[in-house]
């Protein structure tokens, strides 16, 4: 009878993770197909043969140009991107115990922002250009970065402290993220104040949110930190459905709480600073991603971890390719996009948690 049980038991669970698996190769393929579209996709008129070509390493003269140099650039920058923002508010929903938390609602996208903006006019960590395509190229990225980390470390460093106080509830959490990120974008409206004009055309145009500035040394860097810091989350994934329990349930099974939230925020900072000193502000990835995976597969972060990255790259591709084709030749930021489609979602959050009162 025992045994019995326990060949059951295991083709249940077998069932439980085969569905999760499933889901999550369903989303890349899709991913993937959507990459292929939004590789063909364009005012450029390439047709599918010319793409598959230029793929495969057989493409010449125009088709390889625009592929390799512009799109292919493009995509990855958009799916790599998605993925470190939905997973780093994966985890910080998880360690902050906020269902509304993300690097945008919790202002440390516009620290990143604030930080990358002083470091680009003020340092010289990029050059002003006056070309329609690019209005800031930036030619330090390394400086730009640790700027950018420096002004998300300081939101992060606040939200940590006030997660920790006892009776500080995660609306107010909420409200404490949007009075830091209206802090840092008053500092950026300062530097904005004295610069010139063309720097302040160059920091409007930073800050909106752009995957078309992504260059090839730009990917390099942003898959590095973002797969290193997804092997870091993956390796956490037990201590992080610990915390599900409660933080009295998680020390009680050897959880270190304390190492695991601060480790936590400050690795999804740093995902969040380096994808907005190269890409700008994208908001609500972080949050919309992670609550999609959520209600289709659960909350066991063995999977919403991957899944979670996964629909973020989704998405944020899904915004952009929409950005670049709804009214081509004209290209809307995409930064613009992810917020009509992020904001819904939060009003919803917030109505939920005020009813559950």
């Amino acid at each position: 009878m025992r045994q019995v049980a326990t060949a059951e038991n295991s083709l249940a669970y077998l069932k439980y993770t085969r569905r999760k698996v499933l889901v999550i190769a369903f989303l890349v393929f899709l991913s993937f197909l959507l990459g292929l579209y939004a590789i063909n996709a364009g005012s450029a008129e390439l047709t599918s043969h010319q793409v598959l070509r230029t793929l495969l390493g057989k493409g010449e003269g125009r088709a390889l140009i625009i592929i390799w140099n512009i799109r292919l650039p493009r995509v990855l920058a958009a799916f790599i991107a998605g993925v470190g923002l939905a997973v780093s508010g994966c985890v910080m929903q998880n360690i902050l115990r906020n269902p509304l938390a993300s690097p945008f609602t919790l202002g440390v996208s516009q620290g990143a922002a604030f930080g990358a903006a002083l470091a680009i006019v003020a340092l010289g960590a990029g050059s002003i250009q006056l070309t329609v395509a690019d209005a800031v190229l930036i030619n330090n990225p390394y400086l730009v970065t640790f700027f950018a980390f420096s002004g998300a470390m300081a939101a992060t460093l606040v939200i940590i402290i006030l997660a920790g106080q006892k009776g500080f509830s995660p609306e107010a959490m909420v409200l404490a993220g949007v009075a830091l990120g209206s802090l840092f974008s008053a500092g950026t409206i300062i530097l904005q104040y004295f610069a010139s004009d063309v720097q302040v055309a160059a920091i409007v145009f930073w800050t909106f949110g752009d995957i078309g500035r992504a260059s090839w040394r730009d990917l390099e860097i942003m898959a590095l930190v973002i797969g290193t810091a997804f092997l870091y989350f993956m390796a956490n994934r037990w201590n992080y459905n610990a915390l599900d329990s409660g933080e009295e349930t998680a020390k009680g099974l050897g959880v270190n709480v304390e190492k695991v939230r601060l480790a936590g925020m400050f690795i999804a900072s740093l995902i969040t600073a380096t994808i907005v000193s190269f890409l700008g502000i994208i908001g609500f990835i972080g949050l919309v991603g992670p609550h999609l995976m959520r209600r289709l597969i659960g909350g066991d972060h063995r999977f919403l971890i991957p899944a979670a990255g996964v629909m973020g790259g989704f998405l944020l591709l899904a915004a952009d390719t929409v950005g670049r084709t709804i009214i081509a030749p004209v290209v809307l930021p995409v930064g613009a996009i992810t917020s009509f489609m992020g904001a819904p979602m939060f009003l919803y959050l917030l109505a939920r948690g005020s009813s559950k009162r």
